[in-house]
């Protein structure tokens, strides 16, 4: 028979069914027994009557079930006006154990107290918490509505190799891997390979998959291992084509969230899910230095100048809601030094390309990318990257088209939407400096 789930029982009321789940509570009274069973989509009240000479065989499998252990029920699913949970129960004809759960470390529907690397030692109690499976399915349903976005556009999926022969990007903040008899370093992001389909002919690109970054950072909004949401299209006009795409992608996504998960995020979250309009503000780096200055007394520290830190980032959200009423804002006008060297740059070397606020922290990087092999070769040896990059620069000797792209943290955009303080908390299972484990 066919395992039915908890979302899907209304249409089986009166029907026999097999229902499986973790056995969330029991109840025993004097003349019943009451057992919770719960799934991934939600609860379902087992109801046993001790006076039934059949069910004495049901209570003695019960006795010994402990709560969070498995079981296997066939019974029939009837209608029942006193029960709270959907007004229906579960008459179970035959049980079957399927697992037995010891004694818990801690309670994952009352973390109070627990401490977040307890939790994190024991993620997979940790999700049985309602609000933590509840992350889960909102990043899953905000990715898969981006994703079918994208294929709805014509961009096709690619998946690049993580093992690179080269330290990828920067040269710096990659981790290195024994390969054979070489090493091999851990990607940092899917870019030169997008960037190399692109120069295949493929016009429109994107990845969703893990990237590594060796920073020994143990902030609340990074981490060694994380998902990145990769785009890059070809046969643009300037980075403003960019960042009008990114609008729509993230509009896109928003608006499924928000029709799925909208009152259930603002119940268990205290969040509100705010679908932006168009277009998003747009300011130049050095216009927003001197309204942080007017409006807040900020300024730059000299170290960061054509550059944002944390604190510029949050106070660029602040100006946009005070100015824009807008959660998002684009800044463009970076310097190029601060930037990859895969960027184009206009005149005067500024950077073709805009960095995408959202409550507060920086959510995207995307630009226009040099596409000319002859600057492009040109960037690298400014940045004294052009031996290992030498086999990315193959990719432009043969023709490539202008195009652009961007990349979302996954992480980090299910952070923000649903108010939480740390990617530990956002991450199937967190990796920083001091967690390799589960």
């Amino acid at each position: 028979m066919k395992k039915v789930y908890v979302k899907d029982l209304k249409q089986w009321v009166g029907k026999e069914i097999c229902f499986s789940g973790f056995v969330d509570s029991i109840r025993d009274k004097k003349w019943v027994m009451f057992v919770i069973l719960r799934d991934s989509t939600g609860f379902l009240q087992m109801t046993i009557e001790k006076s039934e000479e059949k069910n004495q065989e049901l209570l003695e499998i019960m006795s010994e079930v402990s709560v969070d252990s498995t079981i296997l029920v066939h019974g029939t699913l009837v209608e029942n006006e006193a029960v709270k949970l959907n007004g229906m129960e579960l008459i179970p004809h035959s049980i079957q154990v399927t697992s037995h759960a010891d004694t818990l470390p801690f309670d994952y529907n009352n973390l109070d107290g627990v401490n977040l690397d307890t939790r994190l030692d024991f993620r997979w109690l940790d999700f049985r918490c309602e609000r933590n499976l509840l992350v889960r399915k909102i990043e899953s349903t905000f990715v898969g509505a981006m994703r079918n976005f994208l294929l709805e556009q014509d961009f096709t999926e690619i998946h690049t190799p993580k093992l690179l022969g080269t330290a990828s990007e920067s040269g710096s903040e990659v981790f290195e891997v024994k390969y054979f008899d070489r090493f091999a370093y851990l990607a940092q992001s899917p870019q030169f390979y997008k960037q190399m389909a692109i120069a295949g002919g493929l016009s429109k690109v994107f990845e969703v998959a893990p990237a590594f970054r060796a920073e020994n950072s143990n902030t609340y909004r990074h981490a060694t291992e994380f998902t990145s949401f990769d785009l890059e299209f070809s046969y643009i006009d300037s980075y403003e084509d960019v960042m009008d795409f990114e609008e729509d992608l993230l509009i896109a996504g928003l608006t499924k969230v928000k029709e799925m998960y909208g009152e259930k995020i603002k119940e268990v979250f205290g969040q509100e899910v705010i679908v932006p309009s168009k277009p998003f503000p747009r300011i130049s780096l050095e216009n927003l230095y001197q309204e942080l200055h007017n409006r807040y007394g900020y300024v730059i520290p000299s170290e960061d100048i054509g550059d944002m830190n944390n604190e510029t980032e949050t106070l660029t959200s602040r100006y946009a809601m005070e100015e824009f009423g807008h959660e998002f804002i684009f800044i463009t006008g970076f310097s190029a030094n601060k930037r990859a060297f895969y960027h184009m740059r206009g005149e005067e070397g500024v950077l073709q390309g805009y960095d995408l606020i959202w409550r507060g922290t920086e959510i995207t990087t995307g630009a226009q990318r040099e596409h000319r092999y002859e600057e492009i070769q040109k960037n690298a040896q400014e940045k004294g990257l052009s031996e290992d990059v030498k086999f990315y620069l193959e990719f432009f000797r043969y023709g490539c088209p202008p195009h652009g792209g961007f990349a979302l943290g996954i992480d980090r955009l299910t952070m923000l939407l649903l108010g939480l303080p740390s990617l530990k908390e956002t991450q199937f299972l967190f990796r920083g400096p001091n967690r390799l484990e589960p």
